[in-house]
């Protein structure tokens, strides 16, 4: 399967055209499909970064994106000799010999799981100052603007299921190339697509702890007829303890469910 209009992969920094599938998961797709149609059959090994990155059209960096991708799926194994396709639910090859892949790394998806992601979004980034209490949190002087990422979830019929707001730290922005693009982005980009930020914060090499708070917002669900709502209060620091990223949800309590999902 070929990547879909493939073109010479940009700088590390170079922004994506609005609305277009970042190059690794277009990569990452392809080799998935290959995968599903038994090419390489389990056990074989796959092409090299290099032949990958020429057929591609595209750097070896990128590969590399695609190639962490499906290993944390399961679909392919590296070890000093290159990568394999997995031994899979009743296929008869077994894995590559050698020792046995990490087992991989199960995130949430940003930022309100995955049936949020499947939803009506309607979404921004934009660049702002946080409240001036959550200033030093984010290690920002106060006043001093930072990226920010506004979420709503919305009903077929329009009403608000859920709505996010998610203030980002200089450390995040400092270790997180896909965010540290937005530098330079224009005021407002509309439906930015950030459900792989915490795949991107392990690619930055950060073992990202999540701290999650639920409560009831006063008087909520209190006026008849009203919906019951709940607000949830996430904190997502690194392993120095620095702070990443600061998320308040509200979302309607009889119309959404929540999971939790933890790396330890």
């Amino acid at each position: 399967m070929a990547v879909p209009d493939a073109v010479p992969e940009a700088g590390p920094d170079s922004e994506p055209p609005e609305g277009e599938v970042p190059r690794y998961l277009r990569v990452a797709a392809a080799l998935r499909d290959d995968l599903v149609r038994r090419a390489p059959a389990p056990g074989g090994r796959l092409p090299s970064e290099r032949s990958l990155a020429q057929r591609y059209h595209v750097n070896r960096q990128t590969v590399r994106s695609a190639l962490q991708l499906l290993r944390e799926e399961r679909l392919v194994v590296t070890d000093r000799r290159g990568t394999f396709a997995a031994d899979g639910p009743g296929r008869d090859a077994g894995p590559p010999p050698g020792p046995p892949p990490a087992p991989p790394v199960a995130r949430p998806v940003f930022p309100g799981g995955s049936r949020a992601a499947e939803a009506l979004v309607r979404a921004s980034l934009g660049w702002e100052p946080p409240p001036v209490a959550l200033a030093p949190r984010l290690h920002l002087a106060p006043g001093e603007p930072t990226l920010v990422h506004r979420h709503r979830v919305l009903a077929p019929h329009g009403r608000e299921l859920q709505r996010a707001v998610s203030w980002f730290s200089r450390p995040a922005l400092d270790e997180i190339p896909q965010l540290a693009r937005y530098r330079r982005a224009r005021p407002c980009v509309n439906q930015p697509d950030l459900r792989l930020l915490y795949h991107w914060m392990h690619q930055a090499g950060l073992r990202a702890t999540h701290r999650e708070s639920v409560r009831v917002p006063a008087g909520a669900g209190t006026t008849a007829g009203a919906a019951a709502r709940l607000s949830v209060h996430r904190v997502v620091s690194d392993q120095h303890g620095h702070v990443l990223e600061v998320t308040d949800i509200d979302f309607s309590a009889q119309e959404a469910a929540w999971t939790y999902e933890y790396s330890l």
